[in-house]
């Protein structure tokens, strides 16, 4: 019962928030489109809904299995035995040097005298 509860909340949150009008028209076209077939049509829908989960979940856990697997040799880098990379030469840096302002030299100024 259990199984039945979770597979028809999956199959509700595939069709999203379709009511119960949008749902009934698309069997009475389910009807007209297969008519007599349609249990043999919805078994192989759900064969292949299945077999769709199957590989989705494949590839889900091999896409976890290969995060863990980084993740495991990240951590094994960070936890070898060895000394700890010192970063000694961080601060080791030549300041920047640029050219220091100087004034232009004073010139001699012409008095107003002069100019007259």
């Amino acid at each position: 019962m259990l199984h039945e509860i979770g597979t028809s909340s999956a199959l509700l949150g595939f069709f999203g928030g379709m009511g119960m009008q949008e749902m009934a028209i698309i069997g009475v076209i389910a009807i007209l489109l297969f008519g007599k077939n349609l249990p043999g049509v919805a078994k192989t829908f759900g064969k292949y809904y299945g077999d769709f989960k199957r590989g989705l979940s494949d590839i889900q856990s091999e896409f976890h299995s290969a995060t863990r697997e980084v993740e495991d040799s990240v951590d094994a880098g960070y936890s070898s035995k060895s000394s700890p990379t010192q970063f000694d030469d961080y601060d080791d840096f030549e300041e920047a040097s640029a050219p220091k302002f100087e004034p232009p030299p004073q010139s001699s100024t012409p008095e107003k005298s002069e100019l007259t």
